[in-house]
């Protein structure tokens, strides 16, 4: 029997209503079609040294990055993880930019020269490079003082040493590490100047296994506690095992070792990163070096351990105070070099320029600077 009209009808509004709803359950609903699309968002992009995994550095990062997404919805970010410095960073970053990001965050000190000889090419994208000092009219630099968060770290591993030696795993012989070990020494000098801080070198940022090997030598010997700048756990972990005591870096590493961590001198990205993209999407960026301060809250120290006495958490938080007024700064002479000569005369700070091209060590180091 051949359908009626109405019949005929029927089924064909059936259809419609059916194409209807699988047209709603795309990303874009059919009743928001006045709403943005994927495509009108700004897309974003990081790279990073190491996995996002590895509880520190690149982990901070991706911490700042999903901070980011939260607080600005009309925002796409994308990252990529373990990318090599060097060649295969340039290769990473020109992708990055055919992909149609209109931003790249690159969060590595070697990456620098890639960024800038990309940056070249894509005129239209704006490149961040976290801790180098090269610019152009679309890459700006930014960093955070961390070396004030490395002093107040320093003031608590040298009220808790008794053996007066600790131990500091370094990755690179670059001003970055360089300043951030003299920072942490002269936080222990000032509670403790009998206490020497011994320093070992892996040139890694990411070797979890060579990084733990280096802790464990500095606990051979005879350092009772153990800091770092490194992108693991490692150290960390390594002091645990041996009953001692660390100062961990990047993020809060008391999760990966916490009978043995302190506290934990870490990065809060996550407001940079939302005033940077705020001020490009207004129009208003412009390149520049932005070293921010304790006081912007992009570095401080993640919360006491058990084991950290009263007094030394008083005298921290005095010590913090200074620095977040701007009373006081941590390369404010006197402060002698290994050798004894005096390289900031009393009453003097350092500059900028001069902080970020360390190559000494103050005296109560223990170690050298490969040439």
């Amino acid at each position: 029997m051949k359908p009626s009209l109405r019949g005929i009808l029927s089924i064909l509004l059936v259809l419609a209503l059916a194409v209807a709803l699988v047209g709603c359950g795309g990303e874009k609903p059919a009743e928001d079609a006045n709403k943005e699309t994927p495509a009108d968002k700004l897309k974003v992009a990081f790279i990073y040294v190491g996995p996002v995994g590895d509880g520190g550095y690149s982990y901070a990062h991706d911490l700042g990055r999903q901070y980011l997404q939260k607080e600005i919805p009309d925002v796409e970010t994308t990252f990529i993880e373990s990318v090599p410095e060097g060649a295969d960073a340039e290769r990473v970053l020109s992708e990055l930019a055919e992909k149609g990001n209109k931003v790249i965050f690159a969060t590595s000190f070697g990456y620098m020269d890639p960024v800038i000889k990309v940056a070249q090419k894509y005129p239209d994208v704006t490149f961040l490079h976290c801790s180098g000092y090269k610019t152009a009219d679309n890459v700006g630099t930014y960093f955070g003082r961390m070396y004030q968060a490395r002093y107040l770290s320093g003031v608590v591993a040298g009220k808790a040493t008794q053996s007066n030696t600790i131990g500091y795993v370094a990755a690179f012989p670059i001003p970055e590490v360089i300043r951030g070990i003299n920072a942490f020494t002269l936080g222990v000098q000032s509670v403790n100047p009998n206490a020497k801080v011994k320093v070992v070198w892996t040139n890694t940022w990411y070797d979890p296994a060579a990084e733990k090997e280096a802790g464990k030598s500095l606990l051979q010997a005879g350092a009772d506690v153990i800091a770092q700048h490194q992108d693991t756990a490692g150290p960390q972990q390594a002091a645990e095992e041996a009953g001692k005591f660390g100062i961990g870096y990047n993020s809060d590493m008391s999760k990966m070792a916490p009978k043995a961590v302190m506290t934990s001198a870490v990065w809060n990205w996550g407001p940079y990163y939302v005033n940077t993209i705020k001020a490009i999407q207004a129009g208003t960026w412009k390149s520049e070096q932005y070293w921010g301060p304790m006081s912007d809250n992009v570095v401080d120290l993640a919360p006491f351990g058990a084991m950290v006495s009263e007094e030394s958490k008083q005298l921290v938080e005095a010590k913090k105070q200074e620095i977040i007024s701007g009373k006081w700064d941590v390369f404010t002479g006197p402060i002698k070099d290994q050798s004894g000569q005096v390289k900031v005369a009393e009453g003097q700070k350092m500059s900028d320029a001069e902080m970020l091209s360390f190559d000494w060590f103050v005296q109560g180091v223990d170690g050298t600077i490969p040439k």
